[in-house]
């Protein structure tokens, strides 16, 4: 696994779910889109981490799963901090995210 293009996946992700999470804290429109809009940015860190890396079919999987939770682990941490979202969201939330990775990284090694 890259771990270079692993942290350029996850600084990139962790900025977008940062910028959409203080947004989301004062514009409730935005708050009302958490779920589908963060996982959105997750599978996008999978695909980044696939396309800048070019590796294997399991660490394309792998560096999307982690890719796409991680930088989501940490925009959920800061949207409960803000009191936004309740901390349980932080294992569900983690993990869809993951899988959203996941499935962007597959996608991503797939479509040459």
């Amino acid at each position: 696994m890259n771990r270079q293009t692993l942290i350029k996946a996850i600084v990139i992700g962790l900025v977008l779910q940062l910028i959409m999470v203080v947004s989301g804290h004062f514009i409730a429109p935005i708050k009302e889109c958490f779920g589908i809009v963060g996982m959105l940015i997750s599978l996008v860190a999978g695909v980044i981490y696939v396309r800048t890396t070019r590796g294997s079919w399991s660490d394309s999987l792998i560096g999307g799963a982690l890719a796409g939770g991680i930088c989501a682990l940490i925009g959920i941490a800061v949207s409960c901090a803000l009191g936004d979202v309740d901390a349980g969201v932080l294992v569900y939330g983690t993990l869809g995210s993951a899988v959203a990775g996941l499935i962007g990284g597959a996608v991503a090694k797939a479509v040459p």
